[in-house]
């Protein structure tokens, strides 16, 4: 028997608590497919606590429920380790560092619709993953913003190889060039091969997007973590004045630079929509990756959280 409690705000997970222990989530969730999906595509996110999950091997178990749709981490924007088929570990950033509120892979052209996060060790202080309403966030930008993102989209430009961000074998799982011209072409991004091995991809990509199911517009886009205002002005102006140059960059689709004014309102928005819980070990989240946002804060001590992906959507 479990019990569902449901959210007191967006963006709070509806919390399902396992009522006796060595209960098996993966048993239950496919016993509560149409309860959990209905609570995803209102709320956006689902906490599963105290189930018997205590190892890589019981998360991968979980996530088997959507074995035909689980996905790899391919065209990723983070450095992450591949612990089992499918399952890997969170953005491996400095534990100093915050990690802004995103949308996976909504940078790209098609992205997965579900995320799933295991927390093993719970960090010894800070390490939540907030989440934020994508539908709340969108409402909060200025119409006049919405319908300038909306109308030209947004063109993500990334550099692989020059010493900063991912090298390309990691961005894309392959040390193949063939299966990155393949992969590009299938996904509608530009990719021009440099001198030692760099590698530059330039795509146009969806500012605002539609679910699928529910029908609603989300603010869905990483202008604001591509864009140079998210770097301290320092490291900005070095990088933009020396050979090595920005390692991804953004801009409107149709070419128009956006201004760091424009950004603050977006991560204001961000801010005033973000909420967090702490993790206590075992638990197991899942996301809309479309509804919810999800960043994460810094911490202290051991943390270890892994990530699997599912169900790949795109606008069309």
């Amino acid at each position: 028997m479990t019990d569902l409690t449901p959210s007191a705000r967006p963006a709070e997970p509806v919390v399902v608590t396992a009522r006796h222990s060595g209960l098996k989530l993966g048993d239950w969730l496919r016993s509560n497919t149409a309860a959990v999906q209905t609570h995803l595509h209102q709320t956006g996110a689902v906490l599963c606590r105290g189930f018997a999950v205590g190892t890589a091997e019981d998360f991968a178990e979980v996530v088997a429920v959507d074995a035909d749709d689980l996905l790899d981490y391919v065209y990723g924007g983070t450095p992450r380790t591949r612990e089992l088929d499918k399952v890997y570990t969170s953005t491996e950033y400095p534990a100093d560092q915050t990690i802004a509120q995103h949308n996976e892979l909504s940078y790209a052209s098609a992205w997965p619709a579900k995320l799933w996060f295991c927390c093993l060790v719970p960090a010894g202080h800070g390490g939540q993953t907030p989440l934020a309403d994508s539908r709340r966030v969108l409402e909060r930008i200025s119409a006049q913003s919405r319908e300038r993102f909306e109308r030209h989209g947004v063109t993500y430009t990334r550099e692989f190889g020059l010493g900063v961000g991912l090298a390309w074998q990691q961005a894309f799982e392959t040390t193949d060039r063939d299966a990155v011209e393949r992969f590009c072409a299938g996904n509608g991004i530009r990719a021009e091969w440099g001198p030692n091995d760099t590698l530059r991809t330039t795509q146009v990509c969806q500012a605002v997007a539609e679910h699928p199911v529910t029908g609603e517009r989300v603010w869905f886009n990483q202008a604001h973590m591509f864009h140079p205002s998210t770097l301290p002005r320092s490291v900005r102006e070095s990088l933009l004045s020396s050979d090595i140059g920005l390692s991804r960059d953004v801009c409107y689709g149709d070419g128009t630079p956006i201004g760091d004014a424009e950004m603050d309102e977006v991560r204001r928005a961000y801010e005033a929509e973000t909420r967090s819980f702490d993790w206590v070990a075992g638990d197991v989240l899942i996301v809309d990756n479309m509804l919810v946002a999800h960043g994460r804060r810094p911490y202290g001590g051991s943390r270890r959280v892994l990530v699997a992906m599912s169900g790949m959507t795109s606008e069309n």
